[in-house]
């Protein structure tokens, strides 16, 4: 007997999707996730502008997330004219995606993972007997907005441009935020464990994990694309990564030589977890690595957040006042890869003779996890099909594997109305 399972209004970033599996034999025969949100058209807005404007427009794709489009939009440019960056200017762009990730990822695992696995269908019930873990999330939230306002001048949309002037107020309110940091690796810790403790479904598989390497450091905004089958530069990603769209979705689907890959949290730990920091790596000591098991992004997303601060804490030391020249505009073709709190974020931008853009190309994390979200939803539903789940445990753990992914953040704070045909 073949059925259906909908789960409808499930939000993806500025609109919605849609999950629909069909299932014969007590086995999933079909799972597509349905984007269907309206045609975005950043990248035809910004054809024509000039190249002080791009970053302003590129910024509102995403507003938990407009620090990433900033950086990486600000850093493609620079390469297409031929600019390189100051040191003070890689601090204040790397700062203000620390800010950004730690703001996202306290949001994420607080506000939208827990009270799955509290049993409560809303994080407002959570004060009613863990007021604790509200204030702890509110206070990391706080840190990262206030990270991100210093350096970039306001919470979201900070202002960014090419060849800033590093000012002397910023050194002095980044260097009196110093203290706070220190004293939120109490929290940051509180946050590891509780994350650790939490049981999550046993969903091994391996798949191949994407994300920014850098030998110095855990990469944020520099670096080469690291998988697992090796090594390759930003320029050609595009030799690589193959965007398609599905005739039921909106939204495009990316494959990195025609295979699903995974970006994120558990991405940067599998291929970057020997940059971490010292302290960092002592919560690595019980876990098995390389992580397989998707509802660890939750865990990778925690164990990121110490080493954030702790990246903070030690680049904000370097800071300095800086003044660099006036740049001079020309044309040329640049590319960046960052990465965002979900996952590598690339831009690619082409500026002609006049100054202004002539070719823009974005591809987004959760663009590229939608593949690997469909096989996991296939097996998570296979697995629990043969224990002989009923169909509200189902529905339960598909949600929470989708808010594992974190797409974004409306696709989590909607609770998904489910019909069972």
């Amino acid at each position: 007997m073949a059925r259906e399972i909908n789960l409808n209004h499930i939000c993806k970033v500025e609109g919605h999707a849609n999950l629909s599996l069909k299932i014969e034999n007590n086995r999933v025969e079909k799972c597509e996730l349905k984007a269907v949100e309206g045609a975005r058209f950043f990248e035809a807005l910004v054809v024509g502008k000039k190249v002080k404007d791009v970053q302003e427009i590129v910024s509102r794709i995403c507003g938990i997330c407009s620090s990433a489009h900033s950086v990486a939009c600000i850093q493609a440019l620079e390469e297409a004219m031929g600019i390189k960056a100051s040191r003070q200017q890689e601090i204040i762009r790397e700062l203000l995606m620390i800010g950004e990730r730690i703001r996202s990822h306290a949001t994420h695992l607080y506000f939208l993972v827990l009270p799955d696995y509290y049993n409560i269908s809303s994080a407002l019930q959570l004060s009613e007997k863990n007021q604790d873990k509200i204030d702890d999330a509110v206070s990391l939230i706080s840190l990262g907005n206030k990270i991100i306002e210093i350096v970039g001048g306001r919470e979201i949309h900070p202002f960014l441009g090419i060849q800033d002037s590093i000012k002397k107020s910023i050194k002095e309110n980044i260097s009196r935020k110093i203290e706070e940091i220190e004293k939120k690796k109490e929290v940051i810790e509180k946050t590891i464990n509780l994350f650790l403790s939490l049981k999550y479904p046993k969903l091994e598989r391996k798949t191949d994990y994407l994300s920014l390497y850098n030998s110095e450091n855990y990469a944020t905004i520099s670096g080469k694309i690291k998988s697992q089958s090796g090594m390759i530069i930003d320029d050609d990603y595009k030799k690589h990564l193959q965007e398609n769209i599905r005739e039921y979705a909106t939204s495009k689907f990316a494959l990195k030589d025609k295979k699903p890959y995974m970006v994120g949290a558990m991405a940067r730990i599998n291929n970057s977890y020997n940059q971490l920091d010292k302290e960092t790596k002592k919560f690595l000591k019980t876990i098995k690595l390389p992580f397989n098991n998707p509802f660890q992004n939750n865990i990778a997303q925690a164990i990121e957040l110490l080493h954030l601060a702790n990246r903070a804490i030690k680049i904000s030391s370097e800071l300095e006042t800086d003044e660099p020249e006036e740049i001079k505009i020309k044309d040329g073709r640049g590319i960046s890869a960052v990465e965002a709190p979900r996952g590598t974020l690339f831009h690619e931008y082409v500026i002609d003779k006049e100054g202004k853009i002539s070719y823009c190309n974005i591809i987004t994390p959760t663009v590229q996890n939608l593949n690997m979200m469909e096989q996991d939803i296939k097996m998570l539903v296979n697995f629990l099909l043969a224990k002989k789940s009923n169909k509200e445990k189902i529905v339960l753990e598909i949600e929470k594997l989708i808010r594992a992914y974190d797409p974004c953040f409306s696709c989590s704070t909607h609770f998904l109305k489910v019909n069972w045909e």
